[in-house]
Protein backbone atom coordinates (compact mmCIF):
# COMPACT_ATOMS: atom_id res chain seq x y z
CA UNK A 1 0.00 0.00 0.00
CA UNK A 2 1.27 3.47 -0.78
CA UNK A 3 0.59 6.91 0.63
CA UNK A 4 1.60 10.51 0.01
CA UNK A 5 2.54 12.86 2.81
CA UNK A 6 4.51 16.00 3.46
CA UNK A 7 8.20 15.38 4.00
CA UNK A 8 9.93 15.93 7.31
CA UNK A 9 13.58 16.86 7.89
CA UNK A 10 14.27 13.16 8.55
CA UNK A 11 13.39 12.42 4.89
CA UNK A 12 16.13 14.71 3.54
CA UNK A 13 18.77 12.12 2.56
CA UNK A 14 16.24 9.67 1.09
CA UNK A 15 14.58 12.39 -1.00
CA UNK A 16 17.89 13.67 -2.36
CA UNK A 17 18.83 10.07 -3.15
CA UNK A 18 15.63 9.73 -5.24
CA UNK A 19 16.35 12.98 -7.06
CA UNK A 20 19.90 11.82 -7.76
CA UNK A 21 18.73 8.44 -9.07
CA UNK A 22 16.37 10.29 -11.42
CA UNK A 23 19.18 12.55 -12.73
CA UNK A 24 17.39 15.65 -11.43
CA UNK A 25 20.39 17.00 -9.54
CA UNK A 26 22.48 19.52 -11.44
CA UNK A 27 25.79 21.10 -10.33
CA UNK A 28 24.32 24.60 -10.13
CA UNK A 29 21.64 23.55 -7.61
CA UNK A 30 22.29 22.05 -4.19
CA UNK A 31 19.42 19.60 -3.63
CA UNK A 32 19.95 19.57 0.14
CA UNK A 33 19.54 23.35 0.28
CA UNK A 34 16.51 23.16 -2.03
CA UNK A 35 14.92 20.52 0.22
CA UNK A 36 15.60 22.57 3.36
CA UNK A 37 14.23 25.78 1.83
CA UNK A 38 11.06 24.04 0.66
CA UNK A 39 10.37 22.83 4.20
CA UNK A 40 11.33 26.13 5.85
CA UNK A 41 9.25 28.38 3.59
CA UNK A 42 5.59 28.81 4.52
CA UNK A 43 4.30 28.60 0.94
CA UNK A 44 6.14 25.46 -0.18
CA UNK A 45 6.63 21.84 0.76
CA UNK A 46 8.06 18.53 -0.37
CA UNK A 47 5.55 15.76 -0.95
CA UNK A 48 6.80 12.19 -0.68
CA UNK A 49 5.28 8.92 -1.81
CA UNK A 50 5.83 5.83 0.29
CA UNK A 51 5.40 2.25 -0.87
CA UNK A 52 5.39 -0.17 2.10
CA UNK A 53 7.22 2.45 4.25
CA UNK A 54 9.94 3.02 1.61
CA UNK A 55 10.21 6.47 0.06
CA UNK A 56 9.96 5.94 -3.70
CA UNK A 57 8.97 9.37 -5.03
CA UNK A 58 9.14 13.05 -4.18
CA UNK A 59 8.32 16.49 -5.53
CA UNK A 60 8.81 20.10 -4.41
CA UNK A 61 5.78 22.35 -4.78
CA UNK A 62 5.36 26.01 -3.95
CA UNK A 63 2.84 28.80 -4.38
CA UNK A 64 4.10 32.25 -5.35
CA UNK A 65 0.77 34.03 -4.80
CA UNK A 66 -0.17 33.78 -8.46
CA UNK A 67 0.61 30.20 -9.51
CA UNK A 68 2.03 27.08 -8.02
CA UNK A 69 5.25 25.68 -9.43
CA UNK A 70 6.69 22.24 -8.97
CA UNK A 71 10.23 20.92 -9.27
CA UNK A 72 12.22 17.76 -8.73
CA UNK A 73 9.37 15.36 -9.48
CA UNK A 74 11.02 11.95 -9.36
CA UNK A 75 10.17 8.30 -8.79
CA UNK A 76 12.87 5.71 -8.18
CA UNK A 77 13.62 3.99 -11.50
CA UNK A 78 12.59 0.56 -10.23
CA UNK A 79 9.15 1.94 -9.26
CA UNK A 80 8.37 3.70 -12.54
CA UNK A 81 5.35 2.83 -14.68
CA UNK A 82 3.25 2.01 -11.60
CA UNK A 83 1.31 5.29 -11.62
CA UNK A 84 3.33 6.87 -8.81
CA UNK A 85 4.33 9.94 -10.84
CA UNK A 86 0.67 10.56 -11.66
CA UNK A 87 -0.22 10.17 -7.97
CA UNK A 88 2.37 12.78 -7.03
CA UNK A 89 0.97 15.13 -9.69
CA UNK A 90 -2.55 14.67 -8.32
CA UNK A 91 -1.31 15.35 -4.77
CA UNK A 92 0.57 18.51 -5.74
CA UNK A 93 -2.46 19.76 -7.67
CA UNK A 94 -4.64 19.24 -4.58
CA UNK A 95 -2.05 21.02 -2.41
CA UNK A 96 -1.93 23.87 -4.94
CA UNK A 97 -5.73 24.26 -4.98
CA UNK A 98 -5.74 24.33 -1.18
CA UNK A 99 -3.28 27.26 -1.34
CA UNK A 100 -5.59 29.11 -3.73
CA UNK A 101 -3.51 28.62 -6.86
CA UNK A 102 -5.58 28.73 -10.07
CA UNK A 103 -2.79 27.14 -12.13
CA UNK A 104 0.33 25.06 -11.66
CA UNK A 105 3.49 25.27 -13.74
CA UNK A 106 6.70 23.36 -14.29
CA UNK A 107 9.83 23.65 -16.35
CA UNK A 108 11.17 20.77 -18.45
CA UNK A 109 14.26 20.84 -20.59
CA UNK A 110 13.22 20.80 -24.26
CA UNK A 111 15.50 17.81 -24.83
CA UNK A 112 13.48 15.66 -22.40
CA UNK A 113 10.81 14.46 -24.83
CA UNK A 114 9.76 11.46 -22.70
CA UNK A 115 8.94 13.64 -19.71
CA UNK A 116 7.16 16.20 -21.88
CA UNK A 117 4.91 13.42 -23.21
CA UNK A 118 4.24 12.22 -19.65
CA UNK A 119 2.98 15.66 -18.65
CA UNK A 120 0.96 16.07 -21.86
CA UNK A 121 -0.90 12.84 -21.04
CA UNK A 122 -1.87 14.43 -17.70
CA UNK A 123 -3.31 17.52 -19.40
CA UNK A 124 -0.29 19.83 -19.27
CA UNK A 125 0.35 22.05 -22.27
CA UNK A 126 3.56 23.43 -23.70
CA UNK A 127 3.10 27.19 -23.34
CA UNK A 128 4.47 29.75 -25.75
CA UNK A 129 6.53 31.64 -23.19
CA UNK A 130 10.17 32.20 -22.48
CA UNK A 131 11.54 31.40 -19.04
CA UNK A 132 14.26 33.77 -17.98
CA UNK A 133 16.50 33.58 -14.94
CA UNK A 134 19.41 35.20 -13.20
CA UNK A 135 21.65 33.50 -10.64
CA UNK A 136 21.86 35.49 -7.44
Amino acid sequence: MNRIRQATPADRAAVVSIWSACDLVKPQNDPFTDFDLALQTANSTVLVLEDENELVGAVVVGFDGHRSWFYYLGVKPEFRHLGYGSQLIEALEIWSKEQGAPKTMLMVRNSNATVIEFYKKLGYLVEETSVMGKRL
